[in-house]
C-alpha cells in the first residue's frame, strides 16, 4: 500500500505542479513508470485509485486523462461518507450544514425572482402531496437544492448535498415519528419560502437555520436514547 500511495502522490505532484494539466492525456504507461521510477503494478494501482476519486478518467480505447479537476467533481466522492455516517458522524454532518446553509439561503434571498419562488412553490405543493418517506424526501432534496442553486455555486450546491443525502435524510427520518416530522418539515420550508418571497435575507437564514437545527435535535435526541437503552441492557 505504501508503494501505491507513494504512486499517487506523484501523480498528484504533477498535477499540482502543471506538468500534467486538466484535460491532458497521461503518458505512455511505461514511459510515466520509469519517469516517476515506479514499478507497473503500483502505477496501474495508483492510476484506479485516482479514477475513483475522478482526478483521472480513463477512455475506452483512448488512454488516461486528467479530469476537468473542477470543486463540485472532486467532491462528488465524498458523498458515499455521508451516505454511511451513522452516529456522532452523522451529527457532525448535520452541524458544519447548519454553518453553510443559512448562509445560502441568505444569499439566495438578495437573488431569487418570482419565477424561481413559483418554482419552489411548486415543490412544496407536490411535497404535501407525496406519498411515503421515499418521495417527500425526494421532494425534499429537490427543495433544498434548487434553493442552493440560486446562489450559482456548484461548489456549495455539491458540498450541502453531500452534507445531507437521500440516503440519510431517509434513515433520521424512519428513527423520528415520521408524520410528525414530516409536518414540522413542511412548516419550516414554508417559513423559508415566505422569507425568500420577502427577498429578506435575514428572515431567510434564521428560517434555514431552525430547519437544519430542528433535524440535527432529532438525531441527537436518538443517539443519546439509543445510548440510554444500551446502558440499561449493560
Amino acid at each position: 500500500m505504501a508503494l501505491t500511495d507513494d504512486a499517487i502522490e506523484k501523480i498528484k505532484s504533477m498535477i499540482i505542479s502543471g506538468e500534467l494539466q486538466a484535460g491532458s492525456r497521461l503518458p505512455k504507461e511505461d514511459d510515466l513508470a520509469q519517469r516517476l521510477g515506479l514499478s507497473r503494478s503500483s502505477l496501474r494501482e495508483a492510476v484506479r485509485a485516482l479514477t475513483a476519486m475522478q482526478i483521472l478518467v480513463t477512455k475506452q480505447g483512448d488512454g488516461t486523462y486528467v479530469s476537468s479537476l473542477e470543486p463540485h467533481l472532486l467532491l462528488q466522492t465524498l458523498s458515499f461518507a455521508s451516505d454511511v455516517s451513522q452516529g456522532d458522524s452523522a451529527l457532525q454532518l448535520l452541524q458544519v450544514r447548519r454553518l453553510l446553509e443559512p448562509s445560502a439561503t441568505a444569499l439566495a434571498a438578495t437573488r431569487v425572482t418570482d419565477a424561481d419562488v413559483a418554482a419552489l412553490r411548486e415543490i412544496l405543493d407536490r411535497s404535501r402531496a407525496a406519498v411515503g418517506v421515499e418521495a417527500f424526501i425526494e421532494c425534499d432534496m429537490e427543495f433544498h437544492r434548487a434553493l442552493v442553486a440560486l446562489v450559482e455555486n456548484p461548489v456549495l450546491s455539491m458540498l450541502l448535498e453531500i452534507l445531507s443525502t437521500q440516503t440519510q435524510r431517509v434513515r433520521i427520518l424512519r428513527g423520528t415519528r415520521v408524520g410528525r416530522a414530516i409536518e414540522h418539515v413542511h412548516r419550516e420550508h414554508e417559513s423559508i419560502l415566505a422569507a425568500l418571497t420577502a427577498r429578506d435575507a435575514q428572515l431567510a437564514a434564521s428560517a434555514s437555520a431552525v430547519h437544519v437545527a430542528a433535524v440535527e435535535q432529532w438525531l441527537a435526541e436518538s443517539l443519546r436514547e439509543e445510548r440510554l437503552e444500551r446502558s440499561d441492557a449493560d
